[in-house]
């Protein structure tokens, strides 16, 4: 029998309160290393609220959070990186004239002295971030190439390649190809799968339930602040996926006054 994989990541009974509104209501997930583990729900299930606190914006009103099976507390998303938590947010943080290498290196710049004089290591910049693109699959015109020439899936790949070669462990994506067609979805979910086989854990969060199918390991639910269960890949039929995140009758009923076009 083969040894359990121990979480990276436990959320135990995560409350977040902002005033009188309940955010999140007793929340608990595991995140396992080496696993794209999806988190599904519609607007206002709590999604952003759940991966804000998994990496130091929020702080739970009560409950724990236990990284590498430690207690753990984290004051802000600084925290959370060092400890190897990164979130690739929609705006992906990026400035669109400046070159692919700047952007892969903005906040952990390579500098080389001359003179005794700090400057930034274009030398190095551009041959890691060449090496770190192809591995993703993408092949860039040069280092030098505008951010903003990049398609937004290939934009997408540069954040998450980052975050990887800066030493993330979990990697959180926020709703990562909403905005993106066919093709530049499919390259997004090829990176997620490529990262994931590096043995980090990719927190995929989508509403998009074909999309969490195409790389999921595991899938969990939110709804109004509330797990409403969590699915291994084979236990659970993209439909029923989509019931869970429907509220179930309330979709059947749906589909049936639509003529079963839902």
């Amino acid at each position: 029998m083969e040894p359990t994989v121990k979480p990276i990541v436990s959320m135990k009974d995560i409350e977040k309160h902002f005033g009188s509104v309940i955010a999140l209501n007793g929340v608990s997930v595991d995140i396992l290393p080496g696993e794209c583990h999806c988190l599904l729900g519609d607007n206002g299930a709590g999604k952003s609220t759940f991966i804000k606190t998994m990496s130091g914006v929020h702080r739970p009103t009560s409950g724990e959070i236990f990284f590498e099976g430690r207690p753990m507390s984290f004051a802000d998303p600084r925290d959370a990186i060092a400890a190897g938590i990164a979130t690739v947010y929609q705006d992906l943080a990026m400035i669109p004239l400046m070159s692919v290498s700047r952007n892969f290196f903005m906040g952990n710049e390579p500098i080389r002295r001359i003179a005794g004089l700090p400057f930034f290591d274009h030398d190095l910049a551009n041959r890691v971030t060449m090496e770190e693109m192809q591995s993703m699959g993408i092949n860039l015109r040069g280092p030098d190439q505008a951010v903003g020439t990049l398609s937004g899936g290939e934009r997408q790949t540069v954040a998450i390649a980052r975050a990887v070669y800066f030493g993330a462990k979990v990697l959180i994506l926020d709703e990562p190809t909403s905005a993106l067609g066919v093709r530049q979805t499919s390259n997004v979910l090829a990176t997620i799968d490529k990262v994931r086989k590096k043995g980090i854990a990719v927190v995929f969060i989508t509403h998009n339930v074909r999309h969490a199918m195409a790389v999921g390991d595991r899938f969990t639910v939110l709804n109004r602040g509330q797990t409403l269960g969590t699915a291994e890949r084979g236990e659970i039929t993209p439909e029923e996926l989509q019931d869970m995140m429907a509220g179930g009758q309330e979709m059947a009923t749906l589909e049936g006054s639509l003529g079963g076009t839902v």
